[in-house]
């Protein structure tokens, strides 16, 4: 899988990618993360990146010829990476679109600055992208969370396959949370680990995890819980 950055701080990237299953992944040749600055295509002596916006209003917004001519020089001659915008008007990123993003032979994410983009880009990417109902100064932090949640999908990042399936949100577990987990001692300041986890019954086990899950997401995220009904009803 190859990640493109388009960002105008590739540096806030070197630490993130040297480190983790991020850097595992790295590697082992299973990922690669390069980075390109939009200002490379500025224009003028300062190369600028953005201008005023039309009709008034505080802030900068990126140039819509800048952007556009960056990501053109991301292609290579080869075909059309899946061009991702960061934006807080785009669609919340999640689980299932992390599994999607995995899958990609080649992503490009877009990190935004100042107030925005020219809206005019919209042409030229495939879909926004929100970490979530809030506004940072930039999309490169939206970026390394991508990263992140993607890279330990790809095949043998992780060393037990199934710890992306048993886990929170994940489509196999219905989207439910996942449920509580507990290591040794097995008492500790008057709380034991709960009795069912520590007599070998498997079957007992998978039942007990199953409740704690539904009942965890029931009541922290209400939300998830209902649409979890809805599919488990239909």
């Amino acid at each position: 899988m190859i990640v493109d950055l388009v960002t105008l701080f590739p540096e806030v990237f070197d630490s993130f990618i040297a480190v983790s299953f991020v850097a595992r992944a790295i590697e082992n040749g299973q990922l690669t993360v390069r980075r390109k600055s939009p200002r490379e295509f500025g224009p003028g002596k300062h190369q600028s990146v953005d201008d005023t916006p039309y009709g008034g209003g505080a802030g900068m917004v990126m140039r819509v010829d800048v952007m556009v001519n960056c990501l053109d020089a991301l292609d290579d001659n080869k075909a059309q990476a899946h061009r991702v915008l960061l934006s807080p008007q785009g669609k919340r990123f999640d689980q299932g679109m992390a599994q999607r993003f995995a899958k990609c032979e080649r992503l490009v994410l877009v990190c935004g600055r100042y107030e925005g983009f020219d809206d005019r880009i919209g042409k030229y990417i495939d879909e926004e992208v929100s970490l979530g109902d809030f506004v940072m100064t930039g999309g490169e932090v939206a970026a390394m969370a991508i990263i992140d949640a993607c890279s330990r999908l790809l095949p043998g990042v992780l060393g037990n396959a199934t710890s992306t399936q048993d886990e929170s949100h994940s489509p196999e577990t219905g989207g439910l949370l996942e449920y509580p987990q507990f290591t040794r001692p097995v008492e500790f300041r008057g709380e034991r680990v709960p009795e069912v986890l520590l007599g070998g019954n498997h079957a007992l086990i998978d039942k007990w995890r199953h409740a704690q899950a539904e009942a965890r997401t029931r009541a922290r995220r209400p939300d998830l819980y209902d649409a979890y009904v809805t599919r488990t009803k239909s």
